[in-house]
C-alpha cells in the first residue's frame, strides 16, 4: 500500500507536520514536486487524516485528565452512548472495548469539581450509562499519537 518514502515522509510529518515539501524533499534528495504528489496521495488514501495543533492542556487550564470506564445498556452492536459520550467538549477519547465495560473514555477538566460535576451532570445524564468508574491521572510519562511507521507491517 504505501512504500519506504512513504512511510519517511509519514514520519517526518508526524513529528513537525507543518514542514515544508521542500524541506523534507531535500532531507529525501527528491524533489518538492514529488512530495507533494505523494502527501496528497497519502491525504486521498486516508492514511493522512488531518493536520492539527497539539496544545498545551494545563497551560490552558485542564489540569485534570481522567479515563473513565462506562457500562451502558446499549444493545450489541450499537454504539448510541458512545455517539452521546464523543458529544461532550472535554471528552477527548471514545473507545468501544471488550470486557465487562463498554467503553473506555479519555477526558479532560479543570480540577476535581468540574470532573464531579462533569460525572454527574453531563455523563450521568445519558439515560443508557449504568455505571461509571473512574480513575485520575497523577502524572502523564508519554503521550501522543505517534505511530511507528518506519517498520513495515
Amino acid at each position: 500500500m504505501i512504500d519506504d518514502v512513504d512511510r519517511k515522509i509519514l514520519s517526518i510529518l508526524q513529528k513537525n507536520a507543518r514542514d515544508s515539501n521542500a524541506n523534507i524533499a531535500r532531507e529525501l534528495g527528491l524533489a518538492p514536486s514529488a512530495i507533494h504528489e505523494r502527501v496528497k496521495k497519502l491525504e486521498q488514501k486516508g492514511i493522512i487524516k488531518g493536520y492539527h495543533a497539539r496544545l498545551d492542556a494545563p497551560k490552558l487550564g485542564f489540569c485534570v485528565t481522567a479515563f473513565v470506564f462506562v457500562r451502558s445498556d446499549d444493545r450489541v452492536g450499537s454504539v448510541a452512548s458512545a455517539k452521546r459520550l464523543g458529544e461532550i467538549d472535554e471528552v477527548e477519547e471514545v473507545h468501544h472495548i471488550a470486557g465487562e465495560d463498554c467503553y473506555l473514555v479519555k477526558l479532560r477538566v479543570g480540577g476535581n469539581e468540574e470532573l464531579g460535576r462533569l460525572l454527574r451532570e453531563k455523563i450521568g445524564a445519558i439515560h443508557s450509562i449504568k455505571s461509571t468508574r473512574t480513575s485520575v491521572v497523577l502524572e502523564t510519562l508519554k503521550e501522543g499519537a505517534n505511530l511507528p511507521v518506519t517498520e513495515t507491517r
